[in-house]
């Protein structure tokens, strides 16, 4: 299934990635590329920069694509959190997708849980 301002660029593809959109031929989800650059700040060309296996095209057509399907990506990026700790991270204004990416989320080290969880 292809969204039909990205055809060329975007697919969810049933046993690939949790079937959720992402970069044909790759394994980079749409939201993976939203946190990037709307969460951490990266711009397009940094992405690709960090990513060269991507291109300029691609990373645009995702950006595209979410735009086009933000609630989805947005839930998307939600249930990849325990809800009760994206409840804790957003009282305290740490956007839940800024945590996974920095791997605070997924770390067996408790300290590493309550550091993104603490105020400061």
């Amino acid at each position: 299934m292809s969204n039909s301002t990205t055809p060329s660029h975007i697919e969810i593809t049933p046993g690939v990635c949790g079937c959720k959109a992402h970069i044909r031929g790759h394994r980079i989800r749409v939201q993976d590329v939203v946190v990037w650059h709307e969460t951490l700040g990266l711009s397009v060309d940094e992405i690709v920069a960090r990513y060269p296996q991507l291109t300029l095209a691609e990373v645009h057509a995702a950006l595209s694509y979410y735009f086009d399907h933000v609630e989805q990506i947005r839930d998307a990026i939600d249930e990849s959190v325990d809800p009760d700790v994206a409840r804790g991270l957003r009282a305290r204004g740490v956007g839940a997708s800024t945590a996974q990416e920095a791997d605070l989320l997924k770390s067996p080290d408790p300290d590493h849980l309550a550091f993104a969880l603490s105020e400061g």
